[in-house]
């Protein structure tokens, strides 16, 4: 099993809902194939550096899992299929990773996902004397904005 990364770029006229599809069909996949997905970053809308089916933009999303060159030849057979994706690049990250080192990344970084989750909800009454504080001390009047420029 090898570790590859995957860039998809969709289309950016998409609803959330219309791209939620592309991507489960991806887990999906992954799934099938006897892959594991490490993780999804969806980098959003973005210039793209040339025109792509006369679109200016498009909705970056990154996908980091192990698996097969069959598993990735799949993937790339359903991106060159679906009108949604634009374009697509996958890449080779480790021909040999440790899957277990793998795993246990994935559980620390999960778990601080929840630590984080957890303190907001801790913190949330002093947000709003910090925020107070900090519109005090920002000017409000224009004289005082064009005497600070």
């Amino acid at each position: 099993m090898r570790r590859y990364e995957t860039f998809i770029i969709l289309d950016p006229d998409l609803s959330v809902e219309q791209r939620l599809p592309v991507i489960e069909r991806v887990k999906d996949i992954l799934s099938h194939m006897g892959g594991f997905l490490i993780r999804i970053d969806e980098w959003g809308s973005r210039k793209l550096a040339y025109t792509v089916a006369k679109k200016e933009r498009g909705y970056y999303v990154r996908f980091d899992f192990g698996g097969t060159g069959q598993l990735v030849n799949e993937m790339e057979r359903f991106f060159r299929i679906d009108e949604r994706v634009l374009k697509h690049m996958s890449v080779l990250l480790d021909p040999s990773p440790n899957i277990e080192k793998i795993k246990e990344e994935m559980a620390k970084a999960e778990a601080e996902a929840q630590a984080q989750a957890q303190k907001p909800a801790e913190t949330a009454p002093a947000a709003p004397v910090e925020a107070a504080a900090a519109a005090e001390s920002q000017p409000t009047d224009s004289a005082e904005i064009q005497q600070e420029a």
